[in-house]
């Protein structure tokens, strides 16, 4: 919604004007406004329109989700390193269901820029060794499997790792 600076310029704001607060006495207001300002700056960090893309991906719905984050124009400048990465790898995974070339684009974008969770950066990974694998690479695809495979801690991606090696043995 707000550009990134004007958000840390408002927190900044509402937390001088909890200090003015206090000053004059109002401390319940001066702790509200002081309450209210690490909003902002979460906001900073977690773009309020991807962690809504996010959610209406959670219910696939991918045309709500779609236009969530059609609503962010220059995504280059108006989002932190880490979201444009996200909002790579939101982007790649809604094309990758009609078109692997724009995904592989999108999907490699994402983890140069870097992800903040592992276990999105081992699905990139994944994604981009089933479009190497659909693509006859299967050197690329078998690195990037042992890559997500190594990002995988929780063990979440398991499942699909293994039909990915199963899928390989029969290139």
């Amino acid at each position: 919604m707000f550009h990134k600076n004007i958000k840390l310029v408002l927190a900044f704001l509402i937390i001088a004007f909890g200090i003015y607060q206090f000053t004059q006495g109002n401390i319940g207001n001066g702790i509200m406004y002081l309450l209210l300002s690490p909003i902002f700056i979460f906001l900073y960090y977690k773009n309020e329109i991807i962690l809504l893309a996010f959610l209406r991906l959670r219910k696939q719905d991918f045309p709500g989700a779609q236009k969530w984050l059609s609503r962010i124009k220059n995504p280059e400048t108006s989002l932190v390193k880490k979201q444009q990465g996200y909002y790579n790898y939101l982007q790649g995974l809604m094309i990758s269901q009609t078109n692997m070339n724009q995904a592989e684009k999108f999907f490699k974008k994402a983890v140069s820029l870097g992800l903040s969770m592992d276990a999105d950066l081992a699905m990139a990974k994944l994604n981009l060794a089933g479009i190497a694998m659909t693509k006859r690479r299967k050197r690329e695809a078998q690195t990037l499997l042992t890559e997500a495979k190594k990002l995988d801690k929780h063990n979440m991606l398991g499942e699909q790792i293994q039909m990915m090696k199963q899928q390989m043995k029969k290139i």
